[in-house]
């Protein structure tokens, strides 16, 4: 790729970028949220067309217009959000869109081959919606090279992948790697990144820094890259203080639309000057735990009891929604899973996202804009929110920026509980330690140097298997049954 650049109106996502990728490879393309890696890469699979610029492909310049150019040349890639049909089989997935007769029988043979090739794990003949999430990633990478596609761009793969699911990933990756395939991995995973690629190229701001060999690198030297300074990769942890129950979960019980049990018989107490990690692979139950204590998600039976800052009478939340939580006195903050679908309006910029938690505050027919322009503001400087202006729409930033309003949104806040559901999913590695941090600094609103009777603090954050031990610093442990009976305090 030679002076690649890409703008969006008076935002110029990628400027003069020269990068290569060698046969044979693994290539890591890493940077910030917000640096242009996506756009970068959806210009060589043909979703984008370059302002300026040349794509050349074994030393000769070609036209990408489109992913169907592109797979014509070889490259294919494999996006964050799968585009599959649920109702149809791996192998009608994989061949649909295809021209030219439909021979489903030579399809599955194919398929089958090209899995028994590489170390794919699956059933041609499965329906898609009985595939666990890595199945249905494998079924995106078949589908590529049933196209034919000697380059593969991966787009963030292990985000919602257990440990053991990255490393078959991980195997697959270098047995494609040895019969010559080409790969481009985008992850925010340092660990990963070291582990299964080649060399490492990095993005900042929308500009090429430079590219260095992973033998050479580490986190801290990648992490220096990625960010223009040193910066350090500690946490705070100070020990919890004052100690007192705030929220008491007992026996809850919820079913989803369906009848299928979500949650079984839960049980646990959170505490003021805490944060408590819930860990379990994705889809064990953690989004349903979440939004039932908020009052978001029917609960057959049980209790959550929450008792107050003050002292006074403890309260029931089960049968409440969140409205009547709120008019109760309680102060409760919850960064959902589903960023744009339940945490923030996509068609409306970051200051219209924080009036969602003030607009009550004004008088008559007239909005306050005022405070929620100065939240904006400061989470917009202090988070490093890569956006034109605050009025920009959040559903046009990249999905870490997305992450990071409605981060900053929920803990500006200053809740007596502060529930988050992957709170950084999606973050670059600076950003994910300025996170926990402000978690940090949540919790330690309830020691006696900094506590009043409204700013008691407790944390209750949901993560996967794969990113538990980086988020609450213990080891990994789940089982699909029971997700809620890991617990870690900090």
């Amino acid at each position: 790729m030679e002076n690649i650049t890409k703008r969006f109106g008076k935002v110029v996502a990628n400027n003069a970028i020269n990068m290569e990728l060698r046969e044979g490879e693994i290539l890591s393309l890493l940077g910030e949220n917000g640096s242009g890696k996506t756009t970068l890469m959806n210009m060589l699979s043909g979703i984008y067309f370059p302002d300026e610029g040349q794509i050349y492909i074994h030393d000769q310049p070609v036209t990408i217009a489109s992913p169907k150019d592109a797979f014509a040349l070889g490259i294919g890639m494999i996006h964050q959000h799968f585009k599959l049909v649920d109702l149809f089989t791996a192998t009608e997935n994989i061949i649909l869109g295809l021209e030219g007769k439909l021979d489903l029988a030579n399809a599955r043979k194919k398929v089958q081959d090209i899995c028994d090739k590489y170390g794919f794990d699956i059933d041609p003949d499965m329906k898609i919606y009985d595939m666990s999430v890595s199945q249905k990633q494998t079924v995106e990478i078949v589908k590529v090279l049933y196209r034919g596609a000697d380059i593969l761009i991966l787009d963030e793969p292990t985000a919602v992948l257990t440990p053991q699911e990255t490393d078959k990933l991980f195997t697959v990756m270098r047995n494609m790697k040895a019969d010559g395939k080409s790969l481009i991995i985008i992850t925010h995973k340092l660990h990963e990144v070291l582990d299964v690629s080649d060399r490492v190229a990095v993005l900042r701001k929308g500009e090429y820094v430079g590219d260095v060999a992973t033998k050479d690198a580490d986190q801290q030297s990648l992490t220096d890259m990625m960010v223009g300074h040193t910066v350090s990769l500690n946490i705070s942890r100070p020990e919890p203080k004052d100690v007192e129950k705030r929220l008491v979960i007992e026996g809850l019980t919820a079913y989803d639309e369906l009848g299928v049990k979500r949650l079984d018989d839960v049980s646990f107490t959170i505490n003021a000057g805490e944060v408590l990690g819930i860990a379990g692979v994705a889809g064990s139950g953690q989004r349903e735990l979440l939004e039932s204590i908020a009052g978001l998600y029917p609960v057959a039976s049980g209790h959550v009891t929450f008792y107050p800052p003050d002292g006074g009478k403890e309260k029931e939340l089960v049968g409440l929604d969140p409205m009547k939580i709120r008019k109760s006195g309680i102060s409760m903050s919850f960064v959902p899973e589903d960023r744009l679908g339940m945490g923030l309006v996509g068609s409306m910029g970051m200051t219209g996202n924080m009036m969602l938690r003030s607009w009550r505050k004004g008088k008559g027919l007239f909005l306050d804009r005022k405070d929620p322009e100065a939240l904006a503001n400061r989470i917009w400087e202090e988070l490093g929110v890569v956006t034109p202006s605050t009025s920009f729409p959040v559903r046009r930033m990249s999905g870490g920026n997305v992450q990071k309003v409605l981060v900053g949104r929920e803990i500006a806040q200053s809740p007596a509980v502060l529930m988050t559901a992957y709170a950084v999913r999606g973050l670059d590695i600076n950003t994910s330690y300025t996170i926990y941090n402000l978690l940090t600094a949540q919790k330690m609103k309830a020691s006696p140097s900094s506590m009043s009777a409204k700013t008691s603090t407790c944390c209750l954050s949901c993560v996967t298997a794969s990113s538990f031990s980086a988020a609450v610093r213990s080891p990994a442990w789940s089982t699909p049954e029971r997700p809620t009976n890991a617990r870690s305090a900090h």
